[in-house]
């Protein structure tokens, strides 16, 4: 593998182990959601992005920390509720901070123009190194590489999923 910014399965299951050492229940997403779903890795990955709860957020900066993972890197569009912590090298965590609302469904994003999602949404379950991981339901993983001009990584990951999971590719992607 090759780039700056390659992320390593062993170093993703090292991540979520230390998360779950401070109880925080993250789910995966993105591609590594992707690859989880698959049960094997199908290309590299840059960073690992995740959903976890808002209200869990210190404890999920203390397991990243204790991982070396403790500097925001600034992006284009950062916002409160989704940003990028890295390691100063080659460690990156997407976040994604989400609210359970009290009917059970998942808010992201800012009180104007946020969504709500089923809690179904962040329902899948899949592996990465022989570990189990939580991570986005396939259908929602397709939706959300949808609503935007699909890069190369999307052109790679949604049609495997489609075809896994027997999802209509998204017209998009035809």
């Amino acid at each position: 593998m090759t780039g700056r910014y390659v992320m390593a399965a062993g170093e993703v299951v090292r991540l979520l182990d230390a998360i779950d050492a401070y109880q925080v229940e993250v789910s995966l997403s993105g591609g590594w959601a992707v690859d989880a779903l698959l049960g094997e890795q199908t290309r590299e990955h840059s960073d690992l992005d995740l959903w976890a709860p808002a209200g869990h957020l210190e404890w999920l900066f203390r397991a990243l920390a204790g991982c070396g993972v403790d500097r925001v890197f600034p992006w284009p569009g950062d916002r409160p509720w989704n940003f990028v912590l890295h390691d100063g090298d080659r460690l990156r965590v997407d976040l994604h901070l989400f609210e359970r609302l009290p009917d059970g469904r998942l808010h992201y994003g800012s009180a104007v123009d946020g969504v709500t999602v089923p809690a179904e949404a962040l329902g899948g379950c899949g592996e990465i190194a022989g570990r189990t991981v939580r991570c986005e339901a396939p259908e929602w993983a397709v939706r959300w590489h949808t609503g935007y001009p699909p890069r190369a990584a999307d052109r790679h990951d949604v049609p495997l999923l489609c075809s896994r999971f027997e999802i209509p590719l998204p017209p998009e992607f035809s």
